[in-house]
């Protein structure tokens, strides 16, 4: 059962809005009365989702953002800005996987890779975000982390390792910021039902379910559920956490292990 937001007036923008979470959160905030700026590099897929808002009756515009490209992501800002008037909400979910494997078989180029999306996208659009909230007052950002960056998992240390760097960087930010009524969280989630997670090895999907107490992969709806909710008032008093939303993942721990890679 899902909790009835209303943020009407308010501009919520999601990156990595063209798939899987980001466009369930997407959905999630103009089924709430929010206007919604949907982001991400598949201008296919994101056109589409923002589309699929209209026809619903809500109000949603198409950005193309790389969000490992600062200039980009400050000239998305920028237009969704001068279109909506301002920004309330960001929810930063942009990501990628990357390739798993053990750490001294790691490439320094898939290293790069998983951190610029994972970890220095957050980096550059709480940068361009924050100015825009500060013009309104205030805000809230959610940045998405993962539960692998909570607990260690084997084959995933770039990914993993972002991932948490994502989570201390939220809190860093979140302490300079909550003076001005801007409150950055992040969110850890576990596996989840999405596009994003059909690129696992089955042997490590079938560890990490064991390994989750509730014995199933979580739905998109329940991360942007708590997406709105951090965003709401009713979390008024949240700011620096890492919620987690994993169906226990955390406290089961992610138990790969080196023949799930084929080791």
């Amino acid at each position: 059962m899902n909790v009835t937001y209303d943020f009407s007036g308010k501009v919520a923008l999601v990156t990595g809005a063209a798939s899987g979470m980001g466009r369930v959160s997407a959905l999630a905030f103009a089924a709430a009365g929010a206007t919604v700026a949907v982001t991400d590099i598949d201008t296919t897929g994101g056109r589409s989702v923002a589309e699929e808002i209209t026809d619903a009756g809500g109000n949603a515009r198409f950005f193309e953002v790389n969000v490992t490209d600062p200039d980009s992501v400050q000239a998305g800002v920028a237009d969704l800005v001068s279109a909506f008037g301002g920004l309330d909400f960001a929810h930063n979910n942009a990501g990628a996987e990357g390739q798993h494997g053990k750490f001294l078989e790691q490439s320094r180029e898939n290293f790069d890779k998983t951190v610029a999306v994972n970890y220095a996208s957050i980096f550059h659009c709480m940068q361009a975000e924050i100015p825009a909230m500060l013009e309104r007052g205030g805000g809230s950002i959610v940045n998405t982390a993962s539960a692998a960056g909570i607990i260690g998992g084997y084959g995933f240390a770039p990914y993993g390792g972002a991932k948490t760097g994502v989570i201390g960087l939220t809190k860093h930010v979140a302490q300079e910021m909550a003076e001005h009524n801007i409150r950055i969280n992040s969110l850890a989630p576990g596996p989840i039902n999405t596009p994003f997670i059909a690129d696992f090895p089955k042997p490590v999907l079938d560890r990490l379910l064991t390994g989750t107490p509730i014995g199933r992969l979580g739905e998109p709806d329940e991360i942007a559920q708590a997406v709105l909710w951090l965003c709401s008032d009713g979390a008024s008093y949240v700011i620096g956490t890492a919620l987690t939303v994993d169906g226990g993942t955390v406290i089961g721990g992610m138990s790969t292990r080196a023949d799930d890679l084929g080791h």
